[in-house]
């Protein structure tokens, strides 16, 4: 097949005639139903519908909740992925011989695999689907958080967490395209809001479960493995993503990318099927029967993608292509890229980049160290008798503990360590703030808009992230950190709802593959240059969580306003 430049096709021109639909009526125009299908308003038969008007007709209603509830373990298994460390590695110190150094390897590992997968699965999802990738992603993702349950030392965790991140990284940037290409532009916000909740939701069950396993004396051994609770707590964290792996094999490919690949027969079908269930009538009673055409219509070949529009020809393609080899595949991939390098969207994307490169950078830094500092606060009460501190005082003294625990490793850990429940609860109730935020974002986001939110809401971000330094007890610390991590929260919803919105659907989980992949290189920065700040001072670590949310903030003032971008 010839590689030509992708175009946009006009409906009027692509429109054929429908003769045998000039004159039928929508018999279902008064019925009952409480779906929101009913409501809408019907489009003509007699004309193709684009994506907007399809998605429309097919309603919001059990199909959409049903997806909806999918996302809750889907989105779950992304955020167990990256976080699960942060919080067995004081109890799994002594099992795995834990020195400094390890621990960070742990905490970056699966940040690593993220980063280093994210463009390849970005291809592979705009190639090869979207439903594929969420099936096979989540499936495997959960053999390796299996895999890391049954570790028996620090190497086999690490390949085991290395490979999980490379998985997980496909399905969980997928999620978030699949999810608002099965809604139309009415709920798309508030879809990606709820997901926000969802991601609160999951990151309060981390603490959760950890405080329900960890102190449980679960120690046995089974086929010549040693099991202890905080592998019995990595088994339960890998449920939520064979449970999904298997609910999306029943689920429909998106009609979005099925409508621009050509493939508009099974689009078609996709927005029957969705209609069906939410308003639990037949198919064929679905008002819309003819599709915008936006590329050759005619039906893909097994495993064939196709990427250009042709001019139609009036015959049909009947001999099969011919295969490709995997450096074509490439060269097809890179071709399809390659309007991201040059204007309008080479601008556009960077800034998305970068911003999302600074927002993960000081959100996860902060989340991914506050068990420990959490912990740290809970072990100078006790050794203090209660005796409350500011938070560079609690710094201080948790870098000299672990240095203390590295010199003398035998007699530290020559009796288990009882690790203070107060490091989880207080985790609990940052979590907890996070998911009651969400409750209150989509009314911010109508009042205001997804572009104000994102930008006051940076700047807040930023403002907080220093207010943190001047922290001078336990309880004002929990109080800064939870907002600030609330409020950055909301923030990552709102520039993914920006890429999402501002990106044609043939570049759309390339770009969003690629930001998560900057975040997670973010991520991944922050969490290795946090503790080498903390040896030059105190304030240096907050310095750099603080200007990168600014300097975000900055940024997104020159981003388009996703509100009044149009669904491509």
């Amino acid at each position: 097949m010839s590689q030509k430049n992708i175009e946009s096709v006009d409906p009027v021109k692509s429109k054929e005639p429908d003769n045998d639909n000039d004159n039928d009526k929508d018999t279902d125009a008064n019925s009952n139903s409480t779906a929101e299908a009913e409501t809408a308003a019907t489009p003509k038969e007699d004309a193709p519908a684009d994506f907007d008007k399809a998605i429309d007709a097919a309603g919001f209603g059990i199909f959409n909740l049903l997806l909806l509830c999918v996302s809750i373990p889907a989105q779950s298994a992304a955020i167990f992925e990256s976080s699960s460390m942060s919080f067995i590695l004081p109890v799994a110190e002594c099992d795995l011989r834990l020195t400094l150094e390890d621990k960070g390897v742990l905490n970056a590992v699966a940040y690593a695999g993220m980063t280093i997968s994210a463009i390849a699965w970005g291809y592979l999802a705009d190639t090869k689907g979207r439903k594929k990738i969420l099936y096979w992603g989540y499936l495997i993702d959960a053999v390796c958080v299996f895999g890391s349950g049954l570790s028996q030392n620090f190497t086999m965790l690490v390949v085991f967490k290395f490979l999980g991140g490379l998985v997980v990284n496909g399905p969980a940037a997928v999620l978030f395209t699949y999810l608002t290409e099965m809604h139309g532009a009415k709920h798309r916000s508030s879809v990606l809001m709820i997901v926000g909740m969802v991601t609160s939701t999951a990151t309060v069950s981390l603490p959760l479960l950890a405080w329900g396993i960890f102190p449980r004396d679960w120690d046995f051994e089974i086929v010549g493995l040693t099991i202890h609770s905080w592998q019995i707590y990595l088994f339960v964290l890998g449920i939520p993503s064979l449970v999904s792996g298997l609910i999306f094999c029943a689920m429909p490919e998106s009609p979005r990318f099925l409508m621009a690949q050509g493939r508009t027969e099974e689009a078609l079908q996709a927005f029957q099927q969705i209609y069906h269930v939410n308003t639990r009538k037949p198919k064929d009673t679905y008002p819309i029967k003819l599709l915008v055409q936006e590329v050759p219509n005619r039906k893909a070949n097994q495993d064939e993608v196709i990427y250009t529009i042709e001019e139609k020809t009036g015959e049909k393609v009947a001999q099969k292509p011919q295969s490709r080899t995997l450096m074509e595949s490439l060269r097809s991939g890179f071709a399809q890229m390659k309007p991201l390098a040059h204007k309008p969207l080479l601008r556009l994307s960077l800034l998305l980049y970068i911003m999302q490169f600074g927002i993960f950078l000081g959100m996860n830094t902060i989340r991914l160290w506050l068990p420990q500092l959490f912990a740290s606060m809970a072990q100078y009460e006790a050794e203090f008798d209660g005796a409350t501190a500011s938070l560079c005082t609690v710094l201080e003294f948790s870098v000299n503990k672990t240095a203390e625990t590295a010199l003398d490793y035998a007699n530290a850990c020559a009796e288990p360590k009882e690790i203070s429940m107060d490091m989880y609860i207080n985790n609990i109730i940052v979590s907890a703030c996070g998911f009651v935020g969400y409750f209150f974002a989509g009314g911010i986001i109508k009042a205001l808009g997804p572009k104000r939110l994102m930008t006051y809401g940076l700047y807040l971000s930023g403002i907080f992230g220093l207010v943190l330094y001047f922290s001078v007890s336990s309880l004002m610390t929990l109080i800064v950190s939870a907002t600030f991590l609330t409020i950055t929260g909301i923030a990552v919803s709102s520039l993914l709802g920006a890429v999402v919105a501002l990106f044609p659907t043939q570049l759309r989980t390339v770009v969003v593959a690629i930001a998560m992949m900057c975040g997670r290189f973010g991520a991944l920065s922050g969490n290795l240059l946090f503790p080498v700040f903390v040896q030059i001072g105190c304030l240096p670590p907050f310095i750099m969580v603080s200007s990168v949310l600014l300097l975000a903030g900055t940024l997104s003032i020159f981003v388009p306003n996703p509100a009044k971008a149009t669904f491509s």
